[in-house]
This record gives C-alpha cells, sequence and structure tokens, in this order.
C-alpha cells in the first residue's frame, strides 16, 4: 500500500516510520538496510554487446546485400566489389550498434544523480554518511547547493526553494513548507516532500525518508526507461517491408526464369547464369547506401536549422509525423518571465516585449506612455528595481537573470523604462531587508530618504500586501484604503490571475533609519498600497507561427505542461492551439486507459502532469494510429521520449537523461526548429522514393529484358558484370543526386502521409511498370534488330548503352511524379546534372578503353550507333513529359 506522506502531519510521519527527530540508531539503520537495500538505481542485466551487434545483421535488406557480396565473390569473381559491399554492412551495422547502446547510456546519465554523501541523523548526531546507506526513517538535512538525496517528508524548513526541473520540467523553484496537504497531489504539487536529485536553490531543511533506491520517484522513472522499448520508425518498418518483398520477388523470378530456360532448351550452364544474371538485376544494391546517404544529407540540413539528429532513421520518421506533445515552458513560451500588466488604483498599463530583453513600451488604452514623467508608474518600477536580489547580465546580446524569474521579470520592468539598477542602489543604499520566505509571503527593504527617515519597499503576493496596507497611492498621494478601493485591488487580482497572470503586489511604508527599524510589526498596517504587476512566460512569436505551420501541414500539437490548467489554458489560447480539452494530471488518473483512448483526440492541453502521464499520452495517440513526437527536457521525459516514435531533447536546458532518450536534440530549445524538422524529413521522404523509383525501374527494365529473351529464344542482351555496372556505378551517381533534390514546393501545405503508405505504393508501383516496359521494349527490339546486322558483341554493346543511357533521362523523371522538368527547373538540381556527365564518361570509357572493353565484353560504337542508342533511351523522357501532361496525377494513388 502507497501512504500518502503528504497527507499526514510531520510527527504521525515519525511515527508511522517508527523514528524520531533524533534520528535512527546505527543499528536499527542497519536492520532496515537490509530489508530494504540501498538506496542507489539498480538495472536488468545487459545485453551483451556481441549480441547487440549481431542483432544489426537480422534485416532483410541486409540479408539482401549479403547475398549480392556472395554472388559477387563466388559466382563473379569480384573481390573488391564484394569487399565494399560487405563494408556497406558493416558501417551500417556499426551505426545500428551504438545507437541501441544509448539506453545503457541513459542509465548511465540516471545514475548521476545519485548524491554521493548525505548529512544525516543518527543516535541523535549529525554524521556525513554514503548517500546509498540511507533508509526510510533516517533524519536527512539539506542545504542551499546539495542535491537531495533521497525521497522524505519535511519536518522543519527555513525559507527552502527547490529546483525540481529535472521532474516536473518547470523552471521556476519551489518554496517549500511542512504543514500537510489534503487529498491527492501530484509530484509538483507536494510541498511539503523533497524528492531525489532535485537541488536545493535557497533555505534549508530537515526531512525523514520516505523511499529509497527504486522506489523514490527518479526510481520508478529509471524502471520506465528500461522497461520502455523505442518502437520500430515508419522507414524501418518500409525498408522491412520492402525487402522483404524484393527477396519475395528475386526467388520468383529465377524460379521463373529457370523453368522458361529448361523449356526452351538452355542448358543447365546457362539457366545458372541467367539466374545469377537475374538476380543480380533483381537486388537494387545501392538502396542502402542511398538511404544512409540521404538521410545523412537530410541529418545536415536539419543540423542547419537547430534539430541535431541522434539517429539516422529519426531524419524521415519527423516528416511522419501527425501529432507533436510538447513541454509548455522554454519550448512554445520563451522560458523567461515578463510583466505584462501594471495596475494602479484608477487605471492600468500594458507592458511590450518578451523575455529578458530590456525592450518595449508602455501603453495605457494603446497610447504609448514616457515613464519618466509617469510619477505613480515609476514608483511601482523603483519598488520593482530595488526590493530585487536579482540582476541583468548580457552576453554577445543574449539576457540572463541571474537570481529568481519574478524578480527578474521586474527588474526587466524597470529597466525598461530607463531606470539604472546600479545607479538606484547607489542613491539608496539597502540598509536592512526581510527576505522572502513562504509563510510571510512578502520581502521588505529598507533605503534611507534626504529628509534623515528611510523607507521600506514591499514585493509579494495580493492578499498579504492588501492586509498589510493601510493607503493607496492615487494621483500621487497615499489616499485611505476604503472598503471600495479594497474590493477594486481585489477585482483587478482576480481578473489578471484568470489571465494566467502571476500577480506582484507592491507598496511602501515609511520606517526609522535604523535597520533594526524594519520589523513587520512596524510594516503590518502602515503601508501604502502602489500597484499590481502582473507577469507571465510568454509564447515565443515564432512557437505562434510554427503553430499556424502544423495546422497547414495536418498536425496536432498538444501542450503538456507541470503548470496549473488555467496558466496552460491561457497560453495554449495565445498561441492558436486547437479548441479541445484540458486535463489535468489528477484527472488523468481517474481515467481508465480505454477512456483516454476514446477522448485522446479531443484533448489539446494537459496540465499538472507526472511522468507516468506522458508515457500514457503517448501510448494513447499512438493506439488510435498517430505518429507522435515528444518533446522533453527532464528526466520525468526519458520514458514518453523513448516510448515516442521520435523523443526531442531540448539541448540548451535539457538533462543528459532527456538527451540520451531522444532521436533528436534542438540546439535552441524551440518549437519552430521542430516545424523545420518535420519539413526536411517530408522532404528526405520524398527524395528517398524519387530514388526508389529510380533504382526499381532500372531493375524492373532489365528483368523484362531477360523475361523477354528467353521468351524469343534468342541470346541475352546483357551480362552479368555489365548489370553490376549499372547497378553500382551508374545508378549510384545519380541516385544520391536525387536524394538532394531541392523542396519543389512547401511540402507543409500537404496533410501527413497515411502510416500505411510505404516507399512503393500503388501508383508508383504503375509508373515503375510503364518505365520498365518502354526501356525494356526499346532495348529488347533494338538488340534483336541489330543482332544479325552487326553481330552479338556489337548488339550487347548497343543493348547495354540503351540500358544506361535510358537511366540518364529516367533521373530526370524522377525528379517530380506529377510535374514537367522544365517547370521543376532543369538547372535546380546541378549535383543531378553533375552525376549524369560523371555516368556519361563512364560509359564512353567502358566502350572505347581497351582494358574496360576486356571487362565488360564492349566494342567502340560510331555517331550512328550512339545516334540511334540516344534517340531510344530518350523515349522514357518523352513519354513521361506527355503523360504529365495530359495525366499528372495518374500515378497519384496510395502515394
Amino acid at each position: 500500500m502507497v501512504r500518502r506522506w503528504h497527507n499526514l502531519q510531520a510527527e504521525e510521519v515519525l511515527k508511522e516510520l517508527r523514528s524520531s527527530r533524533s534520528g535512527l540508531s546505527e543499528e536499527e539503520a542497519k536492520r532496515r538496510l537490509d530489508q530494504h537495500g540501498h538506496n542507489q538505481l539498480t538495472e536488468k542485466r545487459k545485453t551483451s554487446k556481441l549480441l547487440i551487434f549481431l542483432r544489426q545483421f537480422a534485416s532483410p535488406l541486409i540479408y539482401i546485400l549479403l547475398v549480392a557480396a556472395i554472388v559477387e565473390a563466388a559466382v563473379m569473381r569480384k573481390p573488391t566489389d564484394a569487399a565494399v559491399i560487405f563494408g556497406v554492412v558493416l558501417v551500417n551495422s556499426v551505426i545500428g550498434f551504438f545507437q541501441e547502446s544509448k539506453a545503457e547510456r541513459a542509465m548511465e546519465s540516471l545514475k548521476r544523480l545519485i548524491v554521493p554523501h548525505a548529512k544525516v541523523m543518527r543516535d541523535g548526531r549529525i554524521v556525513d554518511h554514503a548517500a546509498s546507506q540511507l533508509v526510510p526513517g533516517d533524519i536527512v538535512l539539506v542545504e542551499a547547493g546539495d542535491k537531495i538525496p533521497a525521497d522524505a517528508r519535511l519536518i522543519e524548513e527555513v525559507n527552502l526553494s527547490i529546483d525540481e526541473a529535472i521532474l516536473t520540467g518547470e523552471s521556476v523553484p519551489v518554496e517549500k513548507f511542512v504543514a500537510p496537504l489534503e487529498g491527492d497531489a501530484a509530484v509538483a504539487d507536494m510541498g511539503n516532500m523533497v524528492h531525489m536529485g532535485c537541488i536545493v536553490v535557497n533555505g534549508k531543511g530537515t526531512g525523514v525518508v520516505t523511499a529509497t533506491g527504486m522506489s523514490t520517484e527518479i526510481g520508478k522513472i529509471t524502471a520506465q526507461v528500461q522497461e520502455v522499448k523505442p518502437p520500430p520508425t515508419p522507414l524501418q518498418r518500409n525498408v522491412s517491408r520492402f525487402g522483404r518483398y524484393i527477396g519475395v520477388l528475386v526467388l520468383g523470378i529465377i524460379a521463373l526464369l529457370i523453368v522458361l530456360g529448361l523449356i526452351k532448351g538452355y542448358t543447365f550452364e546457362e539457366v545458372f547464369a541467367l539466374g545469377v544474371a537475374a538476380a543480380v538485376s533483381a537486388i537494387p544494391e545501392g538502396l542502402p547506401v542511398m538511404v544512409t546517404v540521404v538521410l545523412a544529407i537530410g541529418m545536415g540540413r536539419m543540423a542547419r536549422r537547430h534539430a541535431l539528429i541522434r539517429k539516422l532513421s529519426a531524419v524521415e520518421t519527423m516528416g511522419a509525423v501527425t501529432v507533436i506533445c510538447s513541454d509548455k515552458t522554454g519550448t512554445l513560451t520563451e522560458s523567461e518571465m515578463t510583466v505584462r500588466r501594471i495596475w494602479m488604483s484608477t487605471r492600468q498599463v500594458d507592458v511590450t516585449g518578451a523575455g529578458y530583453k530590456p525592450a518595449g513600451d508602455f501603453l495605457e488604452e494603446g497610447r504609448q506612455l514616457q515613464p519618466q514623467t509617469d510619477e505613480g508608474l515609476m514608483l511601482a518600477l523603483r519598488i520593482s528595481a530595488l526590493c530585487n536580489d536579482s540582476s541583468l547580465k548580457s552576453e554577445e546580446g543574449t539576457f540572463r537573470v541571474m537570481g529568481d524569474p519574478t524578480e527578474g521579470a521586474l527588474l526587466v520592468a524597470a529597466l525598461k523604462a530607463g531606470l539604472d539598477q546600479e545607479a538606484l542602489q547607489k542613491e539608496s543604499p539597502r540598509l536592512a531587508e526581510l527576505p522572502f520566505d513562504s509563510q510571510k509571503r512578502y520581502m521588505a527593504t529598507l533605503h534611507p530618504q534626504q529628509s534623515g527617515k528611510a523607507i521600506a519597499y514591499v514585493k509579494g503576493a495580493t492578499e498579504k500586501v492588501l492586509s498589510m496596507s493601510r493607503y493607496v497611492h492615487e494621483s500621487g498621494v497615499p489616499v485611505e484604503m476604503t472598503a471600495e478601493r479594497r474590493e477594486a485591488i481585489e477585482r483587478a487580482n482576480l481578473e489578471m490571475a484568470s489571465q494566467a497572470l502571476r500577480v506582484i503586489a507592491l507598496a511602501y511604508g515609511d520606517c526609522p533609519s535604523c535597520p533594526e527599524g524594519l520589523n513587520q510589526q512596524r510594516l503590518d498596517g502602515s503601508l501604502t498600497f502602489v500597484a499590481l504587476a502582473g507577469m507571465i512566460d510568454p509564447p515565443r512569436e515564432e512557437a505562434k507561427q510554427a503553430v499556424v505551420a502544423c495546422k497547414r501541414a495536418g498536425i496536432k500539437v498538444v501542450m503538456i505542461t507541470g503548470d496549473q490548467r488555467p496558466t496552460a489554458v491561457a497560453i495554449a489560447r495565445e498561441l492558436g492551439l486547437p479548441e479541445g480539452e484540458a486535463v489535468t494530471g489528477l484527472e488523468l488518473d481517474k481515467t481508465g486507459d480505454d477512456d483516454l483512448k476514446a477522448r485522446i483526440d479531443g484533448i489539446s492541453v494537459f496540465a499538472r502532469v507526472e511522468p507516468l502521464h506522458k508515457l500514457r499520452i503517448v501510448e494513447a495517440l499512438k493506439s488510435k494510429g498517430h505518429r507522435v513526437a515528444m518533446t522533453g527536457d527532464g528526466v520525468n521525459d526519458g520514458p514518453a521520449l523513448r516510448a515516442a516514435d521520435i523523443g526531442i531533447a531540448m539541448g540548451m536546458k535539457g538533462t543528459d537523461v532527456a538527451r540520451e532518450s531522444s532521436d533528436m536534440v534542438l540546439t535552441d530549445d524551440n518549437f519552430a526548429s521542430i516545424i523545420a524538422a518535420v519539413e526536411e524529413g517530408r522532404s528526405v521522404f520524398a527524395n528517398i522514393r524519387r530514388s526508389v523509383f529510380f533504382l526499381v525501374s532500372t531493375s524492373a527494365g532489365e528483368l523484362l529484358t531477360w523475361i523477354a529473351s528467353i521468351i524469343a529464344g534468342i541470346p541475352f542482351p546483357l551480362v552479368a558484370v555489365q548489370i553490376l555496372l549499372t547497378n553500382m556505378v551508374t545508378d549510384g551517381v545519380c541516385t544520391i543526386p536525387l536524394g538532394v533534390e531541392p523542396k519543389h514546393a512547401d511540402v507543409l501545405e500537404e496533410p501527413p502521409r497515411h502510416p500505411k503508405a510505404g516507399i512503393v505504393y500503388s501508383g508508383m508501383l504503375l509508373r515503375i511498370i510503364f518505365i520498365a516496359i518502354l526501356m525494356a521494349a526499346g532495348l529488347f527490339f533494338v538488340f534483336r534488330w541489330q543482332l544479325p546486322e552487326v553481330g552479338l558483341d556489337k548488339a550487347r554493346t548497343i543493348a547495354f548503352s540503351i540500358l544506361v543511357s535510358a537511366q540518364w533521362f529516367n533521373a530526370l523523371n524522377a525528379r517530380s511524379e506529377q510535374r514537367s522538368l522544365f517547370r521543376v527547373g532543369l538547372f535546380k538540381n546541378r549535383w543531378l546534372l553533375g552525376g549524369i556527365g560523371l555516368a556519361v564518361l563512364i560509359q564512353l570509357a567502358v566502350v572505347y578503353l581497351p582494358p574496360l572493353q576486356k571487362v565488360f565484353y564492349t566494342v567502340p560504337l560510331d555517331i550512328k550507333d550512339w545516334g540511334l542508342v540516344l534517340l531510344v533511351a530518350s523515349s522514357v523522357l518523352v513519354a513521361e513529359e506527355v503523360r504529365k501532361a495530359v495525366a499528372p496525377r495518374i500515378f497519384s494513388r496510395g502515394k
């Protein structure tokens, strides 16, 4: 049974754990250590490195490559070509090996969160103990700068605030307290609990350990990281399916050709040679190399757009995404608190600008103000700057707040009005202060005045500051705080809070100039209320534009945040996210898996979520057929990042665990970079399809030629070595350039492709057959016509040249399925033109250089022969241009 430690009084927790404020005895601690085990993260038995490496060969595409290599080495007696193919297999396997090892690196990152030592109360004495020896019931002491060594319930605290970003994803430190909570609470709302791995930002505290090792919140995440296996990517599924089809096709065609050959009276040796040649024809040896190179090029393009890909297959996966689940803080928003509004008794001033850059205007009813001439506004901003412990640093045009984000927002607002913090501090040095704590809920600083007296500047929670105020600053003078004025302030506070603004009240009070004169008794009931400052972590402007782009691209954006629901809904509305439900983590706990799956498409915001919730959200979306991208930066995101089709970690503020669990890292932590990656991913997949069409249509044309030759009972127009040159060299110099084909149109205007739409779809298959028939027909009839005229060697050279030349023209066809080459732009892909030029030189060398003539069984051709070759080969381009003009979408079915 899980105990709700946050619901109990501190003394009740101690009683339940059979402990006391003086701690456990060493003897009792040893007994509990034997019972609960060490306070460390354990891991499942590792898969051996050898098995991980061998597993990389379990792919139909790899089998095809190995068959091709064996044919090269054993049959074709070409050890160099075989070595090249084996090298490709080895490179792919090594890459896969390192990718699959990343789960272990994620475990190591989690282990680094464990604290080596901790201050523990044992036998009534404070001792420095190994953190791994902590047990439930131990009393631990923490202070600013410490990492929490285990999950614990606080029993004492003094101004304690803790950075829980690794668990909750929220960057604002959490103020802690000792009092019990009522009812259920998310981890982010457990203000009286501290959790392993989180960092103490301020103050000190004492807690009783409630969970250690794998029972802690970090331990639960560790177990999930170990259990969750990343799903196969769309490209992996497509290539695997395509490889199986090719394998079955090769076996079927070889069987067909052997049967036809025997029926036609060919000898067994001839039939065997025919089978080998057919296998070489059917296997697209360049396919894995092409896919790897195209993905690598896409990886480089994405990196230039701030999306660093950690595994090649993730490049294409981004193009298939239908839902992006994004953190709010820092990804959709600036992660920089910004004052948006200042309310002063009878007026309201809006503040422009976003983030920590001290640039913006002050507007009243749309009219720009000159803040230096506005006495009431300048007083509010003076309080904001002086009752403040933060500072603003600028490094190469980037502004960073040193200190609390809320204080940083108030300081930046003052700087926008032209105030200088250093000059103010020299003019009005701080004589004394009352620091903020969670019980007082305000901060006060004392500053000298020219009259010889002093003034106290106060900021804090509205209800607290209001309860201490006797006057209101109105039209430059303090006036009595009446019931009507109090109600007006409360209404303004509620209105700002309803718009998800975090509200801070500003006030001042007269005090003696001596430091001891600053105390709560003197301030209470004597303050003059000045203003309310409303602030928010504003949405990124580029994120708003990216959300619009997502809508055009048919991609749904879901916000997942640790913030409260009203804040999340307000930000979602400002970003332009689709209308939908907003569900909290506690509500998710009460929702069954089936119910969540039924509702998931109608939910656009998840607030106050925990690690398990993110995993459930991903699984629910995937169960509805979505391809899911999940962003994350904390330890809590590790399991969901691995379970998503593509996990996206934050490079600037993300943890090691998030980065190691991800497929892609955003180097600028910007949501807009995700959309750029989607655009590149879609372009990459389109280029892979172009290259596959080019490769397979050539192979299909070769196979049809073989079949036609056997049926006609004539010699084979090509020999195996010529086919190998065509597939490995001529194909190669055109295939890779097709992989860098520039984007033709705005790919984000198209909806995501259907999950079942593969690399080869029904329309492409028909187009491949159409081109293959054109190639085979031209080659076959010219060969049959020329054979009695010029002899076998020259007829084969002409046929070989027709096949190679047809590939040059077909490479131009492959650039677009629907649009004419001349509309796409003949010179837009200069790499392809260069590849075709290289292919021309290679073919001329093969035909005219004597050493190569012997290897490839060619003879020289004259100008008349080349005219015939180019006339027949160019028919594939002419036919496709006519088809694109007459019926451009005839081959689009299933795309």
